[in-house]
């Protein structure tokens, strides 16, 4: 499987480990043809992108696209706030990106001190490897489908890591809206019977990203690889494989709407 663009990667900006040069540097050496990076967006409290911040990550992206001779997104990756879906960037905001990713991270401002337990909740179960159902289920479910039906977000970040959700229903809700189902190369949040579901109930079309915090692993999708093997997903689906580059939801937007 070749890697055409890893279109989900972090810098220092947020959570990451290393400079936009760095990155791009290393997707040179990698013979990659784009790819894009996805600092954590405005709303998260502790590791996101600074709004005084954004003129200057520009800046540096654009300097080593320059320099590199790499196609480079800049994007963000912005954080399901609740169950209305409400984003975390404005209509003048978007319009200084080029790629839109949305994914569950506690440390957000959430829209309400119930979507706020609702996060820490099922991120303290994961991790202490309890499987929650129910209400908190159907809230974070609606969540997910809420921001992609209100936001045009081209790329729903690892899906049920860290929380809980139908699974099945927020790819119908992707497809239906021409979102991208991302399957980590940084980690497995799906189970093989959720992504076997998922490709056999939905037309849902995905992209494989690494996630990568550090140049090191830029471009690494072993482990997703792996399930994409083991689940037998069509290959054909997954568009930023290839020479194929994704059809973006933000672009057709900014087309129509900025």
């Amino acid at each position: 499987m070749k890697l055409t663009a890893d279109l989900h990667t972090h810098t220092r900006y947020s959570d990451g480990h290393c400079t936009v040069e760095e990155q791009a540097a290393r997707a040179k050496e990698l013979g990659l043809a784009a790819f894009a990076l996805t600092d954590h967006g405005f709303t998260h409290l502790v590791l996101g992108l600074k709004r005084k911040e954004k003129e200057r990550y520009t800046q540096e992206i654009k300097a080593a696209e320059q320099k590199y001779g790499v196609r480079i997104l800049v994007g963000v990756e912005e954080n399901i706030l609740g169950r209305q879906g409400t984003g975390g960037l404005t209509p003048q905001e978007l319009a200084g990106f080029d790629i839109y990713l949305a994914g569950f991270h506690v440390m957000s401002a959430h829209e309400s001190l119930r979507d706020w337990w609702n996060g820490w909740r099922g991120y303290l179960s994961y991790n202490m490897g309890f499987h929650l159902k129910g209400r908190l289920v159907r809230e974070q479910t609606q969540a997910y489908i809420n921001t992609v039906k209100k936001n045009p977000v081209d790329i729903l970040t690892h899906i049920n890591f860290q929380c809980f959700a139908n699974a099945l229903e927020v790819a119908k809700c992707c497809a239906d809206y021409g979102t991208y189902v991302e399957i980590s190369g940084k980690k497995t949040h799906f189970t093989d019977e959720e992504l076997n579901d998922i490709v056999q109930k939905t037309s849902a079309r995905f992209l494989v990203n690494s996630d990568a915090h550090s140049p090191a692993r830029l471009g690494d999708i072993a482990l997703a690889e792996e399930q994409i093997a083991r689940v037998g997903v069509p290959l054909e689906r997954i568009d930023n494989i290839g020479g194929r580059m994704p059809v973006l939801r933000l672009a057709e937007y900014k087309k129509s709407h900025l």
